[in-house]
């Protein structure tokens, strides 16, 4: 599992544009039409869940943790805020998201086939990273497996670490705004295309909301870039 795990993570890039795009693949529905809005609800809520966790994640106490010529890397083994609770928070949260547009596209096919490969997938992925970490902090990682779930958050304390630490807005923003202007455009797209009745059926009232939401996210996303490139946007 490590050696395909170490595979996975080399080209994990790539996973989420597989992933994303098979979300538009054509599928059975999961859920009847009569339960429309209940599964547009669920949707976003699991969706919202996950990117939740990863802002609180980024927010609290950013992992430095990523690729090193294809392989996992890590400047230091980072114990705080949701990391208290969780080994892979930011895995979770990827997780909750894909799950949540997912039921959101109410696609059979996704929920059914995806979804437990993207499991199995990051299970690899995880397993690798492990094997990495633990051959470079040692006693120090196997202890701090023992004390935190790799996948089940622990809820017990969280309110005390989230008390005890300032939520860094600003590298939220600049560490995420790419995920968050993808993961929104997808969900524009699942809302008003397989939501019609949000429009009330209507194409000319669906193409003036995709364009008006569209060019406003695509605007934002491009001013943060800018800030950021330029420097006059930096986090403390």
């Amino acid at each position: 599992m490590v050696a395909i795990g170490n595979f996975f993570f080399k080209h994990r890039n790539w996973l989420f544009i597989v992933f994303y795009a098979a979300l538009f693949l054509p599928s059975p529905s999961l859920i009847p039409a009569s339960l429309d809005f209940w599964s547009m609800a669920l949707g976003l809520i699991i969706t919202i869940a996950g990117q939740l966790i990863r802002g609180l994640t980024i927010g609290l106490a950013y992992i430095v943790r990523g690729g090193k010529e294809g392989k996992p890397y890590a400047d230091g083994l980072v114990t705080e805020g949701i990391f208290r609770h969780c080994r892979n928070p930011l895995y979770v949260g990827n997780i909750l998201m894909l799950l949540g547009v997912g039921i959101l596209a109410n696609s059979l096919f996704y929920i059914g086939i995806m979804i437990p490969l993207f499991l199995f997938i990051y299970q690899a992925i995880v397993l690798a990273e492990e094997d990495f970490l633990r051959k470079k902090f040692g006693p120090g990682f196997d202890a701090y497996c023992q004390d935190v779930n790799r996948w089940l958050p622990r809820i017990h304390g969280l309110s005390k670490t989230l008390s005890s630490m300032e939520f860094n807005w600003k590298r939220w923003i600049l560490k995420e705004h790419t995920t968050q202007f993808i993961w929104l455009i997808g969900i524009t797209l699942l809302l008003l295309f397989n939501h019609p009745q949000l429009t009330d059926n209507n194409p000319d009232c669906r193409n003036a909301w995709l364009i008006g939401t569209l060019s406003t996210l695509t605007a934002i996303y491009l001013l943060v870039r800018v800030l950021k490139k330029t420097g006059r946007f930096k986090a403390e």
